[in-house]
């Protein structure tokens, strides 16, 4: 299950989605999430499921590859969905004892799984279709107006960039110590809840020492290329909107209006 993350993964390709500007793609993930947590009937919903789809379809992504990423969350989903369906209330429909399963509850529970399975698919579009340094570039820009009551806007961008890109480092570096400890003999399955703490200390330890390696090698690296910050450097790819970004924008205005007008009518 580890290896199925791919939040803070890049996935080359050629695609419209790939060749949007990367403070298209910021905005329109944010239109999207706005959107999907103002939607509470089923109408809309099949709205985002198109749009999702639509995605998929310009982005040139296996649907496979996509559908990977959730199964880490699979726990979270379930734990969801029970607490809802038990402890909504509302009129029953069946009844387990001293628990009851109600009409709103499983309304409830099924709109929060959908909207939380659309918002890890949503979002991983952005970090799948956008480099690290591009994504460092869009934020920077899109926020730079920051800068006028001195926020380090290219400071904030830049680590976040760094920590998104390591994720994917750090859970296969995770990975591979699990599997250099069970090789050893370790055991992370059986025993009590306290056991389980301490079978991981012996995965966390040589973790944190590799990520602290990590972080020194990139600081290292970051000085011996003169890295001073953002001010008065200079870009080798200026960002630039052509007319798919327009189109994009176009099509993320009409999609908000439908969903705000949906909302409002039904």
């Amino acid at each position: 299950m580890i290896r199925e993350i791919t939040i803070g993964q890049y996935y080359p390709g050629k695609s419209l989605l790939h060749r949007l500007d990367p403070r298209t793609k910021i905005i329109g993930t944010f239109v999207f999430v706005v959107g999907l947590f103002l939607e509470k009937n089923v109408a809309i919903l099949a709205l985002s499921t198109l749009f999702l789809l639509l995605l998929v379809r310009l982005s040139h992504i296996p649907i496979r590859y996509i559908l990977r990423g959730l199964k880490p969350i699979f726990l979270l989903l379930l734990f969801s969905v029970v607490f809802n369906l038990f402890f909504t209330p509302g009129t029953p429909i069946v009844r387990l004892g001293f628990l009851k399963i109600t009409k709103e509850g499983l309304t409830l529970a099924a709109f929060l799984t959908v909207r939380l399975v659309y918002l890890i698919i949503g979002t991983s579009f952005f970090t799948l279709t956008t480099t690290p340094t591009r994504l460092t570039d869009g934020l920077e820009n899109l926020f730079g107006f920051l800068n006028r009551v001195k926020v380090p806007v290219h400071e904030i961008a830049m680590m976040m960039s760094i920590a998104l890109r390591f994720i994917p480092i750090l859970v296969e570096e995770l990975d591979k110590i699990m599997k250099a400890q069970s090789a050893r003999c370790a055991d992370f399955e059986s025993g009590g809840l306290i056991r389980k703490i301490r079978s991981l200390i012996p995965i966390l330890v040589p973790l944190f020492v590799s990520a602290i390696g990590r972080a020194n090698d990139l600081a290292m690296a970051m000085e011996a290329r003169c890295y001073r910050g953002g001010a008065g450097r200079t870009k080798m790819k200026p960002l630039q909107y052509t007319n798919e970004d327009r189109y994009a924008f176009t099509f993320l205005a009409i999609y908000f209006i439908i969903v705000v007008c949906a909302k409002v009518v039904i």
